[in-house]
């Protein structure tokens, strides 16, 4: 089955431009430089499947014309992945199969069940809340014939969620991927990492670190992601292998799911 996948976002936790940064490529006339927080969106089959709900998802979904939806995923809990879950509420409203359903890890899930208590446990359900319902997940989903299956992954001193679904896997926010991971990740089409900038970080991987990830599982086509304002768009680029590219906001990419 044929499936499109959206980069919603492809920046870090403050975004590019950062807030103050006189940096050349914060100031950068190029779009590609204009990284929104990190989210992918996938389609098949008249399905919609958004994996983290970024403080920019607003904006990311009007930019994409999102009109339906029918499952988030939760990769973790950080803020630039889950406080955009408010404006879930449009799409929760037009949810045709009762409340639109959210799948995390089980200590993110419930982060968000006391995070968010007053979507999920408040005792008056006063107008205009989000029409979701929290699930915890610690084995491959099913949605709507697609297995969707967990990748745990080191996010600093943290094990967190990517997911596989089909050909494409997307995996953001890793210090390192297990060898037991990197065995859910052969025989891909498409491989989202993370890769922050050159220099090493604590809680990131950097281009060099990916680059080598991407040696040893082989897929067909490799997408870096929660990029930060030191890697400008098209000098990286020219860098890179040429199956190997920064993502950015707005790229679509078509695999079999």
């Amino acid at each position: 089955m044929k499936a499109t996948l959206t980069v919603l976002g492809s920046g870090t936790s403050m975004g590019v431009p950062t807030i103050g940064c006189d940096c050349a490529v914060c100031h950068s006339t190029d779009p590609n430089d204009r990284r929104t927080r990190p989210s992918v969106f996938i389609e098949y089959d008249g399905h919609g499947v958004l994996i983290d709900t970024t403080p920019d998802f607003r904006e990311q979904a009007i930019r994409e014309q999102i009109r339906r939806l029918d499952a988030v995923l939760y990769t973790h809990t950080h803020a630039d992945h889950i406080l955009g879950i408010d404006d879930l509420r449009p799409l929760s409203y037009h949810h045709r199969a009762g409340k639109l359903p959210l799948y995390a890890k089980p200590e993110a899930a419930e982060f968000l069940r006391t995070m968010f208590h007053y979507i999920f446990e408040a005792k008056y359900k006063f107008g205009g809340l989000p029409q979701v319902e929290l699930h915890a997940m610690d084995k491959p989903l099913d949605l709507f014939g697609v297995a969707f299956i967990p990748v745990p992954i080191i996010h600093g001193e943290t094990e967190i969620y990517g997911y596989r679904f089909g050909s494409a896997a997307y995996l953001t926010d890793h210090s390192e991927v297990p060898a037991s991971s990197l065995e859910q990740l052969r025989d891909l089409d498409i491989l989202f990492l993370d890769a922050l900038r050159h220099k090493p970080h604590p809680t990131h991987s950097s281009v060099e670190q990916s680059l080598r990830i991407v040696e040893q599982v082989k897929p067909r086509r490799a997408f870096f992601t929660h990029i930060c304002h030191e890697l400008p768009h098209e000098e990286t680029n020219a860098l890179l292998p040429p199956h190997v590219r920064l993502s950015y906001d707005g790229m679509k990419l078509e695999f079999e799911i």
